[in-house]
């Protein structure tokens, strides 16, 4: 038996205020809007203009769409990062060699952090946010640190941040999800190369909305948008009315660009016909340049000879030397022409074929690809098979729930990269890790050289000792599919491994005075690094901050006792060791100066230093001045 407690509903009178709501949104319910604080508040103005007292203003009225908390979602996306990614070398796999890149940690902070080192360098951004069901959980954006709230959120440190739940009958059921998605698109926008593709998947509750964030976002104009039902469910989801079989694949593109590459159409689809003209104005003397053997050996076309002197007069089909010559020639001997002259036939070889016959070969066009449909529907986009089966097989006890199709993502990232096979695809909803996956895919069929950076929030998962974040099932996957790849293509010697990162606060810290005890403050803030930091977290952070790609060359030496690091072939020298005194700076610089000589790198260099790592001031001048002589200009210390 249920107790009735002071607060409940049956405890008071009639809330009239929640009556009058109700009956507004029955009769307006374009009066009322959302306050901040989940709730509802009438648009005085519009109330005017309905009942006919009011001026009418159209200033402030535009094309687009509108939520509370919009312009703090904007302001978010430009809020610099306070973080930095740390190298976790021992949760890799093939650290050294790898380009791949699996990112722990809030994807809104990954992002800005990732600005300077892959601006309009990623071809390919395939994202499945997490659909807007009121079952998801919401990351608590958080204007002043988003640090901060990641790492209390994730556990790392005490707080009061925490996912938060995003129910339907809520208030601000849409403009949660809208706040969420909104800044992360921004920042997108910058990482994505000038002819780069976006595809963002999504079902019915947000299609519309991210449709028009996606033209505010990615303006018209400038940009094409496409929206692609995907059937990935054929047994259906049941609702009241329908059943729901497909979900939507928004793909954003520069306009005017042939960015998405063709389709290949599968051999028992090709329509195939003759290469030879016929009919009116197909013979010899209509085109002499379209008159030219096609040179075929056992069934396979390997050249094409040169157009024919008028005088010379050969049979349909000529053998020499175990070659066969074909010339558009038809049964009746009628001397005719290809469809194609002789300086274009090359362009359209890989569309030809060979088909022999009682008197030799015809040679037969067919168009072997073709653009891809607004509508896709194949066995292989089913999610249940090849999304949750397949992940069940690769990570026995994976807890995610409805991964994507792999052939859904791969034949996506297809049509996104098929003309660039050393494209850097990113995925900051990275789920089960299925485009990493799908990459690994592209390459093995293609032969490719695409990279992967996928980013994913060590979301929690509840009673579930070996898995116990959602990163560590992205992290499994990925680990399995590539050693799957290798044990059944041994001949590929393509990218399976990957580098881990996580999120965490600056390796700098900050500058923290305690007014009543400044003398222990400056003691205490001699060294700048985070105590427990590496020399390794230290030199990620250097790329990060100075736009350099997280899987660059590094070297280290070690130069007068002091080890030094050389990353980018030159681009940047390190040196955070300690003990710098006068005694040794001019060896350890005119060590540094000779490795620099020897790499020659063809951009400016610049040398960092540790701040705490000089004895003295002097020491760091010297330091300066020497490099300075010898034609390194940007010398700093940290």
């Amino acid at each position: 038996m249920e107790k009735i407690k002071k607060g409940d509903a049956l405890a008071q009178s009639q809330n009239l205020i929640e009556q009058n709501i109700a009956s507004l949104r029955e009769i307006f319910p374009a009066l009322l809007v959302e306050d901040g604080d989940g709730g509802y508040a009438v648009d005085i103005e519009l109330l005017k203009q309905l009942v006919g007292d009011a001026t009418l203003s159209t200033a402030d009225e535009k094309y687009g769409l509108s939520w509370y908390g919009k312009r703090q979602a904007r302001q978010i996306a430009l809020t610099p990062s306070t973080g930095t990614l740390l190298p976790c070398p021992d949760e890799s796999v093939d650290w050294q060699d790898s380009n791949n890149l699996l990112i722990e940690g809030d994807n809104l902070e990954v992002l800005k952090l990732l600005q300077k080192s892959y601006n309009r360098k990623i071809k390919a951004i395939y994202i499945d946010p997490p659909y807007n069901t009121g079952r998801n959980l919401i990351y608590p954006n958080d204007y002043q640190d988003g640090v901060q709230a990641y790492l209390e959120v994730t556990g790392q440190i005490k707080g009061g941040n925490k996912l938060q739940s995003n129910p339907e009958s809520g208030g601000r059921f849409h403009t949660n999800w809208l706040s969420m998605i909104y800044p992360r698109l921004k920042l997108a926008r910058n990482l994505l190369a000038p002819d780069g593709v976006l595809i963002v998947t999504i079902d019915d509750n947000e299609v519309s909305q991210l449709g028009v964030v996606l033209r505010e976002v990615f303006e018209e104009g400038n940009f094409d948008h496409v929206c692609v039902p995907v059937i990935h469910n054929p047994r259906g989801v049941q609702g009241k009315n329908f059943s729901y079989v497909h979900e939507y694949a928004y793909f954003v593109y520069p306009a005017g660009t042939k960015a998405i590459c063709d389709r290949k159409i599968e051999d028992e689809n090709v329509d195939w016909s003759h290469l030879r003209n016929w009919g009116s104005e197909s013979e010899r003397s209509d085109a002499k340049n379209c008159f030219y053997p096609i040179l075929v050996k056992d069934g396979t076309i390997i050249g094409f000879g040169d157009v024919c002197p008028d005088e010379f007069h050969p049979r349909q089909t000529e053998v020499v030397e175990g070659i066969s010559y074909v010339y558009p020639i038809d049964k009746a001997g009628v001397e005719r022409k290809w469809r194609y002259a002789r300086q274009s036939v090359e362009a359209i070889a890989s569309m030809l074929r060979a088909k022999q016959t009682s008197y030799g070969y015809e040679i037969e066009l067919g168009k072997t690809f073709g653009l891809y449909r607004t509508v896709w529907n194949d066995k292989r986009y089913d999610a249940n098979d090849n999304g949750t089966g397949l992940v069940g097989d690769l990570v026995p006890g994976s807890p995610f729930t409805f991964p994507k199709s792999l052939w859904a993502v791969y034949d996506s990232l297809l049509a996104a990269t098929g003309n660039d096979p050393d494209a850097i695809v990113l995925d900051f909803f990275a789920g089960s890790g299925t485009t990493g996956h799908a990459v690994m895919e592209l390459n093995k069929d293609t032969g490719g050289n695409r990279r992967f950076i996928l980013v994913q929030l060590p979301e929690p998962v509840e009673d579930n000792k070996k898995f116990p974040t959602i990163f560590e099932v992205t992290k499994a996957r990925i680990k399995a599919a590539g050693e799957r790849i290798k044990a059944q293509s041994p001949m590929f010697t393509g990218d399976v491994g990957f580098r881990v990162f996580k999120l965490a606060s600056s390796n700098i810290r900050a500058w923290e005075p305690e007014p009543t005890d400044l003398e222990g403050t400056l003691l205490a803030n001699a060294e700048h690094l985070v105590a427990g930091r590496t020399e390794q977290d230290v030199l990620y952070e250097l790329l990060l901050k100075l736009g350099l790609d997280l899987c660059v060359p590094i070297e280290k030496k070690d130069v007068a006792g002091k080890a030094v690091h050389s990353i980018g072939g030159g681009a940047l020298f390190a040196c955070l060791a300690d003990g710098l005194t006068t005694d040794t700076v001019e060896a350890v610089a005119n060590g540094i100066v000779a490795w620099w000589k020897e790499l020659a790198p063809a951009v400016d260099t610049r040398v960092v230093f540790k701040d705490s790592g000089f004895a003295d001031d002097v020491a760091k001048a010297n330091m300066a001045a020497i490099l300075n002589q010898n034609g390194i200009l940007d010398v700093r210390s940290l």
